[in-house]
């Protein structure tokens, strides 16, 4: 019994919200083909190559799932008997660990949370019918990350062939309050243009996500590197050549001294960055100070990026006075600054260039470009 995504090669990446049209376009750039922006996702066709590079290298999706089995679905029993038909002997062992993550919308199955204890009991049962003993469950680290997803009483079984959210790229080792997700991070230096032609700085830097994000980007380094695994390394066609020849693809460049670097008010901010990006020591430096912005100085010629801590290490009156370094101390300057708040954008007193959305976690934020001649 081949599985669906065996079938026609078709998959689905999930992303944040209001980045469907950017992913779509990154998809293709990575070898995708019949690629669909969707609600919160992309849907797309894809050899086995162009699975495993779309894992490794795309910066802007949270994780790929590959259908299993997509079916009609009323009630939790009938759920119960169509999971029980999955061979999971291809897809897990007794002696592996598995997680469900289950959403459901406008269906009579209305609680997630029952409906994957519904597939987790089916694939039990599975395996205590074929061999007597059962798989652990494991919602941390498991070896096997597996989808629900049942709308408009449609269900389909997905295998999550990234291994869990591509967003945990490894290198963050330590974080401070209300960190950026990496992949909203990513995205920022991707609306900026910035290839490294000027200089690229953020003197809001907090746990140095931007400021790792713009790293990876110039270096070339895949977003994936760090990541020990993926889920793909668990699929029955998995194929270890193909794996190791998508890696070879990836050509890194050095970082030069100077091009990027940032700065908090915080010291603990500070700290945390400095940790979070040894893990770039081997590509190039990055030099972060402590340090209020308003004594930078000149901040002339140069990409700035910025998450301000508007109620964390900024007060909401700070706005307005970051507003006026741009304005005075960064002439010749581009500034991309996100607000979280969207009702924050007016007190920079600055008119942007453009106002892009951009969903940070549970914030339906703003990234706004200001040129400052």
């Amino acid at each position: 019994m081949e599985f669906e995504y065996q079938k026609y090669s078709q998959y689905f990446a999930q992303v944040a919200g209001k980045l469907e049209d950017y992913a779509a376009q990154e998809l293709s750039g990575l070898g995708a083909d019949s690629v669909t922006a969707r609600y919160r996702g992309v849907s797309f066709c894809a050899d086995k190559a162009a699975l495993y590079r779309i894992n490794y290298r795309a910066r802007l999706i949270t994780r790929v799932l590959a259908p299993l089995l997509t079916f009609n679905c009323h009630s939790t029993k009938y759920l119960y008997t169509q999971a029980l038909k999955l061979d999971w002997q291809k897809l897990m062992s007794t002696n592996s660990t598995f997680a469900i993550f289950a959403t459901v919308a406008n269906s009579k199955i209305r609680h997630s949370h029952y409906a994957a204890l519904v597939l987790k009991d089916a694939i039990a049962d599975y395996f205590v019918n074929k061999c007597g003993e059962r798989p652990s469950i494991d919602t941390m680290n498991p070896d096997t990350w597996l989808n629900l997803r049942i709308e408009n009483n449609k269900a389909i079984i997905s295998f999550d062939t990234s291994g869990g959210s591509l967003h945990r790229r490894g290198y963050r080792q330590k974080s401070v309050e209300a960190p950026m997700q990496e992949t909203v991070a990513a995205a920022i230096i991707s609306m900026s243009g910035w290839q490294g032609e000027m200089p690229l700085y953020d003197p809001f830097c907090g746990s140095g996500t931007l400021l790792s994000e713009a790293a990876m980007h110039y270096c070339r380094i895949p977003a994936g590197y760090f990541r020990e695994r993926f889920g793909f390394f668990g699929l029955p066609d998995f194929d270890a050549d193909a794996w190791e020849k998508v890696k070879a693809e990836s050509v890194i460049r050095s970082l030069p001294r100077g091009l990027i670097a940032g700065s908090d008010i915080s010291a603990d901010a500070v700290s945390s960055a400095r940790q979070n990006l040894t893990s770039f020591k081997q590509f190039g430096s990055i030099a972060i100070e402590q340090s209020d912005y308003r004594k930078l100085g000149k901040l002339e010629n140069t990409i700035i990026v910025a998450n301000p801590p508007y109620g964390l290490r900024l007060a909401d009156s700070d706005l307005y006075d970051f507003g006026e370094f741009l304005k005075n101390s960064c002439l010749g300057s581009t500034a991309y600054v996100y607000f979280g708040k969207r009702e924050k954008i007016g007190e920079i007193k600055l008119k942007p260039d453009w106002k892009r959305p951009l969903v940070n976690g549970a914030l339906d934020g703003r990234l706004c470009k200001y040129r400052i001649y």
